[in-house]
């Protein structure tokens, strides 16, 4: 298991962004240096954990509990075959692009060493949303990211270092539960039904997922 590529947005103007000034973050590109990896601070104010990624909509993206985005090479290997174009590391928004690393299918709470210094642990999978389509310029990317549900990871800081291109990255712990980020994507977007079964991954899930959890099961019982 290894990173492919780290890559880092900068701020842009586009047409498909509901943002107030119109720019988004989202087209990340692969850089060869070293990059510091840290948690940002809480969402809302905290932008990305990787220094030099800009984030513009603070109130979707970014903080400590989406500091990092990760996604498969092979899933993005997969997109290729069925959309019949190339996809560069980075096309998805993803900070991390991995290799031998099942990403949708890690554990909330796992925790991934890389390189020497840093580790991560599973928060979540990421939403898709307007800016996501627009920049792939794809019809009806959100419902068929959806259905796919191969999301990739949000992971937050538990210990800050810096990575490169080339760096291994090790499983360090799993946690006892079967809450994968595919199952936790699943629950938040197309079916419901499934939120009582976060719980089981306690205080590592997103936050916002675990209110929803919670918030299911009072209203609607397990």
């Amino acid at each position: 298991m290894k990173l492919l590529s780290v890559n880092r947005g900068r701020r842009k103007s586009v047409p498909y962004t509901d943002h107030p000034e119109g720019v988004t973050g989202i087209d990340k590109q692969p850089v060869e240096e070293a990059v510091r990896v840290a948690a940002p601070g809480p969402k809302g104010t905290g932008g990305s954990g990787v220094a030099g990624d800009q984030i513009c909509s603070l109130r979707h993206h970014g903080g400590d509990d989406q500091a990092v985005y990760a996604v498969a090479r092979e899933d993005l290997d997969d997109w290729e075959r069925e959309l019949g174009r190339p996809l560069v590391n980075g096309v998805f928004g993803e900070n991390l692009t991995t290799s031998g690393l099942d990403v949708s299918g890690a554990l909330i709470g796992e925790r991934w060493r890389i390189g020497s210094e840093l580790v991560l642990e599973v928060t979540s999978g990421r939403i898709p949303c307007r800016t996501f389509q627009g920049h792939l310029g794809e019809k009806q990317w959100v419902k068929r990211f959806m259905t796919k549900g191969a999301p990739g990871a949000y992971l937050r800081v538990i210990e800050p270092g810096e990575i490169r291109a080339g760096d291994a990255v090790e499983i360090i712990h799993r946690p006892d539960h079967d809450v994968t980020v595919a199952l936790q994507f699943r629950a938040v977007t197309t079916d419901r039904k499934l939120l009582p079964r976060l719980l089981a991954a306690g205080e590592a899930l997103h936050p916002e997922s675990l209110e929803a959890a919670h918030k299911y099961v009072a209203q609607q019982g397990a």
